[in-house]
């Protein structure tokens, strides 16, 4: 009973960071998930984690309150670079709508119970069961283990004010955009030259209207390139993995203060 209580301070530290990790973190945070499965698979992890973190023993002080707000925004903050960086999948989908014009038709996503855009939407399921197939999930559940090699657990200071940090967050925001545009410019460019023959169309054959005939075929057009492409674009989802687990490991060293 002793060790019990003893052991509670240090396990619900790595409980408080599990449970925060998993509100922000791609494919756990999402709504489908029943509250009752999230919060027990958080505590059945943070049990098997408890054993192996070497945690030392602790009291409930002041201290203590320090290191569970400390939690709670590591937590957050790593599973928040995570999605970020997942997201430039549903960028791309909203720049290919844009140009598709189904800009105007937006879905509510069942997952996050935000909008998002019809081709973003389909995408990004296709991204998801992806990280399921290469076992994605896992190198996620990897990265909030292996964060206590950098951020100890009792640790109080974090280093989220430090300006390098800032710095690297908003370089990983901007390449968030740059690998959207990337998946997005095959079907973008394409667009791009049938709204050109379009235009030139419309010169030249004035009795025809091009605003009537133009869409169902930048729609048709967009659902051929996008069938063709799709190989590419998850072979950029699979880079995009990879970028998570580096970033995500950059800013666990940067919270930890090494540099």
């Amino acid at each position: 009973m002793m060790d019990i209580v003893s052991a509670f301070p240090a396990f619900l530290l790595i409980f408080m960071r599990v449970s925060a990790f998993f509100v922000t973190m791609p494919l756990f945070s999402y709504r489908t998930l029943p509250a009752m499965f999230r919060v027990g698979f958080a505590f059945f992890i943070s049990l098997l984690m408890y054993h192996a973190v070497d945690a030392p023993p602790m009291e409930i002080d002041f201290e203590y309150f320090l290191l569970i707000m400390k939690e709670v925004l590591v937590g957050l903050f790593i599973g928040f670079i995570g999605y970020l960086i997942l997201s430039a999948v549903q960028t791309a989908g909203s720049f290919i709508d844009f140009q598709m014009g189904f800009a105007i038709a937006n879905v509510i996503d069942p997952q996050t119970g935000a909008q998002s855009p019809l081709i973003g939407q389909y995408l990004y399921i296709f991204a998801l069961l992806l990280l399921l197939a290469v076992d994605g999930h896992h190198l996620l559940l990897d990265g909030i283990f292996y964060s206590y090699q950098y951020i100890p657990i009792d640790q109080v200071s974090i280093g989220l004010g430090n300006a390098g940090m800032a710095e690297y967050v908003i370089k990983s925001f901007a390449m968030m955009f740059v690998i959207a545009f990337q998946m997005a410019v095959p079907v973008v460019a394409v667009l791009f030259l049938v709204d050109v023959a379009l235009g030139i169309i419309a010169r030249t054959v004035p009795q025809m209207n091009v605003f009537v005939v133009g869409f169902p075929i930048k729609i048709a057009v967009s659902f051929i390139v996008i069938f063709i492409v799709m190989g590419v674009i998850l072979g950029i989802v699979q880079n995009l993995f990879d970028k998570i687990a580096l970033t995500m490991r950059d800013v666990m060293e940067m919270m930890g203060g090494i540099q």
